[in-house]
């Protein structure tokens, strides 16, 4: 069952028709050089495929693969996204969110001086880290004291050239609601201190934003996809007048 399985992941498929009661998939896959490609349906269909829709099948069909890297395109909406990055977390497959190179979320930092720029941001968090660190020790016990369930949480951000990873911050909710500590910690933004062992791994930066939220990404790539297919608007009339003035001047 899995060498089928992994066998789909490596095939694109095209089908005109599809027997009667066929489930239809929210994705489509791609297989190309080593690079798994998730795009969203449309017109392009292939056979169901159970390990699209199975946190376990999926694991274990791209732990047992050859894939290098996943990427999956943010139409087949935010749900689906985290359930690939979910899948691909656990079977150590780097994923990105891919989009369109007018898009500056998945744009690289080009710039000459980029390197002294993640230099700078590593030794800040470095520095900051070990200033920190007996207030980040001191509100691990406070949380373990208000509310023992998780101290810490890891939500899903975008980076640059749209590579997940996980953003780590204080815990400051609980099943029901957030505690008066957690909102304490929210006020001064407390509850964001961890984000500096994502700044010495190079996964955030002071300088510049070169981070989104999940959510927000997938909100501003479908906001960019619908900008990019409207048509233009004229938000003045007088270069439309002006130019039919020329035209009926000049026949």
């Amino acid at each position: 069952m899995t060498t089928s399985a992994i066998r789909t992941l490596q095939t694109s498929y095209t089908l005109t028709q599809q027997p009667a009661g066929h489930r239809t998939s929210y994705c489509t896959l791609q297989w190309r050089r080593g690079q798994l490609l998730v795009k969203s349906a449309g017109k392009l269909q292939q056979p169901y495929l159970p390990a699209v829709e199975n946190h376990q099948l999926l694991v274990n069909c791209l732990q047992h693969s050859p894939i290098n890297l996943v990427t999956v395109d943010p139409k087949i909406g935010e749900n689906w996204v985290r359930f690939w990055a979910d899948a691909c977390e656990e079977a150590h497959k780097p994923m990105f969110l891919c989009g369109s190179s007018e898009n500056f979320l998945f744009k690289q930092n080009s710039q000459p001086w980029g390197w002294l720029v993640r230099l700078i941001d590593w030794f800040v968090a470095l520095v900051m880290l070990l200033l920190l660190s007996p207030t980040m020790l001191l509100l691990l016990l406070l949380l373990q004291i208000s509310s023992p369930e998780a101290l810490v949480s890891r939500e899903w951000y975008v980076g640059e050239r749209g590579k997940l990873f996980r953003a780590i911050k204080f815990s400051i909710t609980t099943k029901r609601s957030i505690t008066p500590l957690g909102r304490w910690m929210c006020r001064y933004g407390l509850d964001n201190l961890p984000h500096l062992l994502n700044m010495l791994r190079g996964e955030m930066g002071f300088i510049g934003s070169r981070c989104w939220k999940l959510e927000a990404a997938v909100k501003s790539s479908f906001e960019r996809e619908l900008q990019l297919n409207q048509l233009p608007v004229m938000t003045n009339a007088w270069p439309v007048q002006a130019e039919s003035n020329l035209i009926i001047n000049n026949p």
